[in-house]
């Protein structure tokens, strides 16, 4: 059979030789995949200036699709998009603008985290001298669950097993 040539971009294989990956990569499918692949990793601020500078389709506009979908040269963005677009490009700008004069970094960064982590050591390294008084093991609330459960898998009471004594023995 020979070796197999998979496209990731079009989740396709074919034989692999050079007239026909040749073929392939300079096709007008592929091609399009690629781009189509490429523009999910866009800034917003380059979807944003290439959106406003494309007048809108009107067949979009009037139907709601268009026969030449992604490789469309008219924007198929409404008002509304481009309105939600621009906002996130002012917030994007907002943060880098935080983060180049020094402002804290916002809660939930890696960052974050590891400086916690710092405290919550230096803590327990300085609290280490005093003996640590081991916790009991306690069930969570709740438990037993409500069915029963037999008695060869039943937790012993927090007391232990009663024992009592059996009076028959001799």
């Amino acid at each position: 059979m020979g070796k197999r040539y998979f496209c990731d971009y079009c989740d396709r294989s074919f034989q692999d030789n050079l007239h026909n990956r040749k073929k392939h990569l300079n096709g007008v499918q592929h091609l399009r995949a690629k781009r189509l692949w490429y523009d999910l990793f866009r800034d917003a601020a380059a979807i944003l200036q290439e959106e406003q500078t494309k007048k809108p389709c009107r067949k979009f506009l009037q139907t709601g699709q268009c026969d030449f979908g992604s490789n469309c040269r008219f924007s198929h963005m409404t008002e509304q998009d481009l309105e939600k677009l621009s906002a996130q490009v002012q917030g994007e700008k907002r943060l880098k603008e935080l983060q180049r004069e020094g402002a804290d970094i916002p809660p939930g960064t890696i960052e974050d985290w590891l400086d916690k982590r710092t405290q919550r050591l230096s803590a327990a390294q300085s609290n280490s001298a005093l003996p640590e008084k081991p916790v009991p093991f306690q069930y969570p609330p709740g438990w037993p669950p409500v069915q029963e459960l037999p008695p060869s898998l039943q937790a012993p009471p927090p007391g232990g097993w009663p024992v009592t004594p059996n009076l028959q023995w001799g």
